[in-house]
């Protein structure tokens, strides 16, 4: 089936007959597989009888050998796979199998893709982008200060240097336009933080979905802000060279070095936010956040500082 869809990436028509010789099919099975895409895959397939038929949108499918050329200086493996339950869930199993990281895993598409608090991510195929670096850490919890934090600034710049001027920042792991979200990202581990371990950098970022009703909050893509679609390869390359960028920092220098940026590119910087944790709620003003990465907000006219990964931020009403 995904041969055929290779075929037809190009958007232009193609006959019955040619894809059935490319395959070593019959029409009627080409047909059949067609149907399959069209199902399985969520794709819409242009039938006009005597051209053939195209894809209602030409596609442009993930290439490891495309990325590198993007950024050579990224010279970590990359697996890619058509279609698989989650990437990070696919980090994790190859981190058990003992594969060396740093590596990369991809994926056209996530049939139970996750996001923070168990949220389902949306994944439509090759549309978005579904990615997950594993690091290993040996220099205890030092290295893992902030890092969600990090990984969200490289992934806005990424999105900024391919034209997405308004991406900004939601602490803690969330990546925004105005209201609405383009971008998330998950961290796991695995092993002893404060000796040796990995961690798993997964990241979602929508851009080329332009409709779903599957997503249960405010949410855009790169193509509803610009109005073009972007090659993935190009968007993998450039969020591969700004996470070495500031991972390198953030290795030596601690995320200290890295604080003041996030800062001035918190989109809630100074607002009034609810925080919300299990049944609690705690409403206050952001004030930043601190060396380590945790948020600071003025509550009662006094500074309280908050991290951990079942926190939630939402602004208030009267913001």
């Amino acid at each position: 089936m995904l041969t055929l869809l290779k075929l037809l990436k190009d958007g232009r028509f193609h006959s019955g007959q040619a894809l059935g010789v490319a395959l070593g099919v019959s029409r009627s099975a080409v047909w059949k597989q067609l149907q399959h895409l069209e199902a399985d895959l969520g794709l819409s397939i242009h039938k006009v009888r005597g051209r053939g038929y195209q894809l209602a949108t030409p596609l442009t499918l993930l290439d490891s050998v495309e990325i590198r050329g993007r950024a050579p200086s990224c010279d970590w493996p990359i697996l890619v796979f058509d279609s698989i339950d989650s990437t990070n869930a696919e980090a994790l199993r190859a981190i058990a199998r003992g594969q060396a990281a740093p590596f990369l895993v991809l994926a056209e598409r996530q049939t139970a893709g996750r996001g923070r608090r168990g949220r389902k991510w949306v994944s439509p195929f090759a549309e978005n982008i579904y990615y997950s670096l594993v690091l290993r850490i040996e220099g205890g919890m030092r290295q893992l200060e902030g890092l969600s934090l990090v990984v969200g600034l490289a992934v806005m710049q990424a999105l900024r240097m391919l034209g997405v001027s308004g991406a900004g920042l939601k602490w803690p792991n969330d990546v925004l336009v105005g209201q609405k979200k383009i971008a998330g990202i998950l961290l796991e581990l695995v092993g002893d933080p404060a000796d040796v371990c990995h961690v798993v950098l997964g990241v979602g970022i929508n851009v080329n979905m332009q409709i779903t009703d599957e997503v249960d909050q405010q949410w855009t893509s790169m193509r509803l802000e610009s109005g073009k679609v972007f090659d993935r390869n190009h968007l993998v390359g450039e969020l591969g060279a700004m996470l070495q960028e500031y991972l390198c920092c953030h290795q030596v220098h601690g995320f200290s070095a890295i604080q003041a940026e996030w800062e001035q590119n918190h989109l809630w910087q100074g607002r009034a936010v609810s925080l919300i944790a299990g049944v609690n709620q705690i409403n206050g003003e952001v004030l930043g956040i601190d060396s380590q990465g945790a948020l600071r907000l003025k509550v009662g006219g006094v500074e309280k500082v908050f991290s951990g990964g079942e926190l939630s931020l939402r602004l208030r009403d009267d913001s």
